[in-house]
Formats: C-alpha cells, structure tokens, sequence
C-alpha cells in the first residue's frame, strides 16, 4: 500500500503554513530557513525541505521532494543510502552516505540539497514525515498545518482517483490532467492545477523514468571504479618496486667505492 498527497494549486494562498510545519517538525534551524528562503532560487536548502513556488499570477503551489515511483536519485545511489519505500516515501540514510551527491545531479527537478556550511555535511530533503507514516499512516505535518484544504494524505491510488474525480466534476476549474500520474514513471506527490506547471519543472506528459535511460550505464559503475581502483593499485606496486631496486643499486659500493686495504697499498 502506497501513500502520497494530492495538492490543489487552486486552494494554495502561499500562506507557508506547511513550511513552517516541516521545518519544525524536521527540528530544522528556523532562522536559517528564513534566510535560505530569501536567498534560495525556489526557497529549498540544507535546512528548508518545503518550498510554496509562484507558478502563474495569483498562483502557488508546495515544491518539495516529489518521491518518484522510480527515483532517479536512488538509481543514481552507488551505495543504497537513498531507497523507494514501498510505502511511498523515497528515504535517505546519512550513515550510508559518501558525499558523491550524484543524486543532486539525478533528480530531474533538483530536490536533494547539500548542507555545504556544516563540518559534516549530508543531503538533506522530504522524507513525507515517514516515520509518522511507520507509526500509523498519519498525515504529514505540511498536510495537518494547511488550513485551506490545498493538501491531502491518502493512498496513492485513491488520490489518483479523487483527482479525476476532480476534474470530471468541475472541467471549468481544473486543467484535464493530473501531474505525476505518469510523468518520470509517477510519484507519491500529485497536483491538480488550473494553470501549468511547467515553472516548477514538470515536464511534458510523456517523460520517461529516468532510471530506465541511466540504470544499466549505473549498474556498470562500481565495476568501473573497481577496474580501475585494482589498475592504479597495480601500478603503484609496480613503480614502489622499481623504486626500490633502484634505491637497492644505489646502495651498491661500485669499483671505485671499496675500501682499500692498507697493507695492500703499501706492497705498491
């Protein structure tokens, strides 16, 4: 069974009401959020997972991680420190994490944000509150603090229908189509809109997902290093070896360098 949220762009006011919420439910630095949403393009960063974005006049809409069906950012992971849950959320583990950020560079939409200013510094994005959604399916904390109804926790599939159900039974008020019903192979997080999307980085309806273009060339990777790691540790104890028999020859006293013999010298 597999969760997500359905945003009404037509609802959202950009009261941020639901950042406010993640940051304090993240235990995020409120004062660092601020600031990175005065200076931040689209308002995210190390300590900011949830942005609300203008995407038409008078209109807004709640940009976070969109926990893709078939995340690029975890194909793009060489050591499994993002996975897809299958309850929806896609989840990171700091401590399996090497700092490679190939994930920042996958997501199609540029979700995962690098704590750059921290002595030890992770990826950091939504996790959809998943460990409220382990204790029970519970609405995450952006979905409890909206007070206009712009966003709604459920199964994936039942959302999938009330957004149909939504367009069907109001053709004037919304666009004929749901955002990530297909788009990138889905994700948990959907949109219905009156306006497009695409200032938020929707693509057109067709766009593949992305592992299915990237993961055998990913699959290969660790091969790859593994090759070349073995080549280079190879060399390297080719040239110590030549290193030290040179360092041997030159230790060696040439015909010039022995010592004579006294008593030898003085038969001459």
């Amino acid at each position: 069974m597999s969760y997500g949220i359905l945003v009404d762009v037509t609802r959202c006011t950009g009261c941020e009401r639901c950042c406010d919420a993640c940051v304090e439910a993240n235990g995020l630095d409120p004062e660092t959020a601020a600031r990175d949403r005065a200076t931040a393009s689209d308002g995210l960063s190390g300590q900011r997972f949830l942005s609300v974005v203008p995407v038409a006049e008078g209109r807004f809409a709640r940009k976070s991680c969109l926990h893709c069906d078939e995340p690029s950012c975890v194909a793009a992971c060489l050591v499994g420190a993002i996975r897809k849950s299958p309850a929806g959320p896609v989840e990171y583990d700091p401590a399996k994490c090497i700092g490679c950020r190939y994930c920042m560079l996958a997501c199609p939409i540029g979700i995962p944000r690098y704590e750059w200013a921290q002595a030890a510094p992770f990826m950091r994005k939504c996790s959809m509150c998943a460990d409220k959604l382990r204790a029970g399916a519970k609405a995450p904390a952006c979905v409890e603090a909206c007070p206009h109804g712009a966003l709604k926790f459920g199964e994936r599939e039942a959302l999938l229908r009330e957004a149909h159900a939504l367009i069907e039974s109001h053709p004037r008020r919304y666009r004929p189509r749901v955002w990530g019903e297909h788009a990138w192979g889905g994700t948990s997080v959907l949109y219905v809109s009156d306006v497009d999307l695409a200032p938020m980085g929707w693509p057109d309806r067709g766009a593949p997902a992305i592992p299915t273009i990237t993961e055998h060339v990913i699959r290969k990777t660790p091969w790859l290093a593994g090759s070349v790691f073995l080549g280079l540790w190879a060399l390297g104890g080719i040239v110590a070896r030549r290193q030290k028999l040179m360092a041997g020859d030159a230790a060696q006293p040439g015909e010039d360098d022995r010592p004579h013999d006294p008593e030898e010298a003085s038969h001459d």
